[in-house]
C-alpha cells in the first residue's frame, strides 16, 4: 500500500482519518462506506461504520463511541466526531492507513488529552485534600478506578469542605 501522510504521536506514525478517506475514495470508488447508529442518547453515541464491496458484501466495520461531555467539540458535535472515528476504524480494519496500530491520529490525540486532563485533576485533588485534617484526608484518598468526573466532583466537595471550615 502507498505510504500515506502521517503525524508523529509519542514517536509513532499515525494516519489521520481524512488521509484514509481520500485513499479509499480514490482507490475503491466502487465500494461503499456507510454509518449505522447503534445507540444514541443525549449523553453518548455509538456508531458502526460499514464498508461494503460492489456486491454488497461487508468487508470491514468500525465501532466508535463518543461521550457528549468529554470535550469542547463533543458538546456540540459528538455524533459527527463519532462518525469520523468509526470511519477511521473501519478504514483501518480494511487495511488503509495501517502503520503500527489501527488507531487513527485523532483517536491517539484524544486519548492523550484525556490522560493529561485526568492527571491534572488528580494532582489538583491531591493538593486540595492535603489542606484537610489527617482523618478527613485519609478518608478522601483517590482510588485507582476514579475517572475525570469523580475527581471533578471530589474537587468541588473538598473546596466546599474547606470553605465551610473557614467559617
Amino acid at each position: 500500500m502507498t505510504n500515506l501522510k502521517t503525524i508523529n504521536i509519542k514517536g509513532k506514525p499515525y494516519v489521520e482519518v481524512v488521509e484514509r478517506i481520500k485513499y479509499f475514495r480514490e482507490h475503491f470508488a466502487d465500494h461503499c462506506l456507510t454509518t449505522e447508529v447503534v445507540q444514541l442518547t443525549p449523553d453518548f453515541v455509538v456508531l458502526n461504520a460499514i464498508i461494503t464491496d460492489p456486491t454488497g458484501r461487508i468487508v470491514a466495520t468500525g465501532l466508535a463511541q463518543e461521550d457528549r461531555g468529554s470535550s469542547n467539540i463533543n458538546r456540540t458535535s459528538y455524533v459527527e466526531n463519532c462518525e469520523s472515528s468509526a470511519w477511521g476504524r473501519a478504514l483501518g480494519n480494511f487495511g488503509i492507513g495501517l502503520k503500527d496500530a489501527i488507531a487513527t491520529a485523532e483517536e491517539m490525540q484524544f486519548a492523550l488529552a484525556k490522560e493529561n486532563e485526568l492527571e491534572k485533576l488528580r494532582t489538583d485533588y491531591c493538593i486540595l485534600i492535603e489542606a484537610l485534617d489527617p482523618a478527613e484526608m485519609a478518608r478522601l484518598q483517590p482510588q485507582p478506578h476514579w475517572d475525570a468526573a469523580k475527581f471533578a466532583k471530589g474537587i468541588e466537595y473538598v473546596k466546599s469542605q474547606l470553605k465551610s471550615n473557614k467559617k
